[in-house]
């Protein structure tokens, strides 16, 4: 239990006893909101529950809080409990409790901060399936990271995810893509060939058409068309997801599950999805094309899924695809992760699922909004290789892979970004990813220079009295902090708390060091702070890891 759910249960324990005594009159007990104060004099934790019972108890809203605050129950967590005008309850954690949490946190160690939330809950986690037609951007890069971010902060919260990529591997695209490298391909052996109108004209595919010539040299041309173009576009399809691959491994990414589209209509779930939604009376034939009247479910409009050609629209697959995650595997909850331009889309596809017989809150898509590449104040539009829009590997080999994922998680899904290059290259305090790894290697460095002279800080005495200090408590009560940034992401789905706490994590533990000496002659003294900066290093290398991100020893 998070030390604020604790806070939470105390004082519903004392609003219940409250009642109990009589001095507060019976009625149902609301949920108790408890939150952190915005200035430090108001506690580390406040709520406004007397001022939300005033009406239905027809009492002045202080006159509940001091009731309340009469009747909590002894707890070695609380130190201090105020009431405040017009009718506020805040609580200080007892200094001395939180001393004796370093122990705790050294105990749990790489496991710090886990819960029970989701109870076993079955999480499937779909992110990035982007096309396998080509590199990967920076806009995909950023969805990457997300999803890889939130898997990990759900797992630790104590969800069973699965980790998805969704591979668009049938349908109009990928036609388009085998017939461009197959002109691509026919260019490369000197013979005419004109690209399709649609076609992919980036230069990966000229390289990708010579590559498979100097491994097949002409083989492909003695073939009729249709199969030459069936076969270079499959060799085409499995090098780029090939490099999908190696590229999202290099960002720190990587699946449980790569689940091919095709095999939606080759083990029938398209059949058995599109018979659900025929028997709900939820698909109509007009106009030569097979409807989806996602009207009858308060969409504005009807949409496509098969049209009048017969061919499946990706509306079509989508649909036979939550089919297979909600009623064939049997997910608990689902999350998709979309680039900005499904937006549309996310209505329509609540729609679907309803009328699969599937609750909709059981669906959860996030947008990730676009990524705009800066250096400095400059705009950074194009790669100055080729010409084109810069891939996410050329970001990566500039900037790192660390610092890909602490910016792209920097702000929420839900608003653009600006990357700045430069600044994600600088190794000074300016550099938010330098700053947060930089305490991690500072607080190694500070236990290696210890451990060298002779300091030694086991548990054979509890130390813990000794950590009286303001900013030996601020540290530790950041430290304990980390529970709640989990389950905080884990049910809001925003991971940008992570970089934010860890930025402030670093801070607090900075401040700490310039105003508290660690290695002193006073033994006790100093192995009561080895501790806390041991507690510290294991928190601030959580942190770092729940982002996906290294903790390194030095810099």
């Amino acid at each position: 239990m998070t030390l604020k759910k604790r806070i939470a249960e105390i004082l519903r324990q004392g609003l219940a006893e409250a009642q109990q005594r009589g001095t507060l009159p019976a009625m149902a007990l609301p949920e108790v909101i408890v939150e952190h104060p915005q200035k430090a004099e108001h506690g580390d934790y406040a709520t406004s529950l007397p001022l939300r019972l005033a009406r239905g108890m027809g009492m002045n809203p202080l006159a509940i809080a001091e009731r309340i605050a009469a009747a909590l129950p002894p707890s070695p967590e609380i130190g201090k409990v105020e009431v405040a005008a017009p009718g506020f309850i805040n609580i200080s954690i007892n200094p001395a409790w939180l001393a004796q949490q370093v122990q705790t946190v050294r105990k749990q160690g790489d496991r710090f901060g886990d819960s029970d939330l989701g109870k076993g809950k079955r999480v499937q986690l779909e992110f990035v399936s982007v096309n396998p037609t080509g590199p990967l951007h920076v806009g995909h890069g950023r969805g990457a990271v997300l999803g890889s971010a939130l898997a990990n902060v759900l797992s630790a919260a104590g969800f069973a995810v699965a980790r998805e990529y969704y591979l668009n591997d049938a349908g109009n695209q990928m036609e388009n893509f085998f017939r461009s490298l197959y002109v691509r391909y026919l260019q490369a052996q000197g013979r005419p060939a004109e690209m399709p109108a649609e076609g992919y004209m980036g230069t990966y595919m000229v390289e990708l058409a010579r590559e498979i010539v100097r491994e097949f040299g002409d083989r492909f041309l003695t073939l009729p068309q249709d199969e030459a173009v069936r076969q270079i576009g499959q060799i085409g399809m499995v090098r780029i997801v090939e490099a999908l691959k190696r590229d999202l491994k290099a960002l720190g990414v990587e699946f449980d599950i790569w689940f091919s589209e095709k095999s939606l209509f080759e083990g029938g779930q398209y059949e058995k999805a599109t018979a659900l939604l025929r028997q709900g009376g939820y698909l109509e034939q007009r106009e030569g094309a097979l409807w989806f009247t996602s009207t009858a479910l308060g969409e504005s409009k009807d949409n496509v899924i098969v049209r009048s050609t017969g061919a499946p629209t990706y509306f079509a697959s989508d649909i036979a695809y939550h089919y297979n995650k909600f009623l064939e595997r049997n997910f608990d909850e689902v999350i998709n992760i979309w680039g900005a331009d499904h937006q549309g889309h996310v209505s329509r596809m609540k729609a679907a699922v309803a009328a699969l017989g599937v609750e909709p809150q059981r669906l959860k898509i996030i947008i990730s909004q676009m990524v705009t590449l800066k250096r400095g104040e400059e705009v950074v539009r194009v790669s100055k290789r080729s010409g084109e829009l810069i891939t996410l590997r050329e970001v990566m080999d500039e900037v790192g892979a660390d610092a890909c994922r602490f910016f792209f998680l920097s702000r929420s899904a839900d608003a653009q970004m600006d990357f700045d290059l430069e600044l994600a290259k600088k190794q000074s305090q300016d550099n938010p990813v330098y700053y947060v790894q930089y305490a991690h290697a500072r607080i190694a460095s500070i236990l290696s220079k210890a451990r060298e002279r002779g300091y030694t800080w086991d548990d054979s005495s509890d130390t813990s009295a000794l950590l009286t200090s303001p900013h030996e408590i601020a540290l530790i009560r950041k430290m304990l902090e980390l529970s709640e940034v989990i389950e905080t992401v884990s049910t809001s789905l925003e991971a940008h708390h992570l970089p934010y706490y860890a930025t402030e994590l670093a801070t607090i533990f900075h401040l700490f060091y310039k105003h508290c000496r660690v290695m002193l002659p006073n033994r006790p003294l100093s192995a009561a702070r080895l501790k806390l900066v041991e507690a510290a290093k294991a928190v601030l290398a959580r942190s770092l890891h729940l982002m996906g991100m290294t903790a390194p020893e030095k810099m």
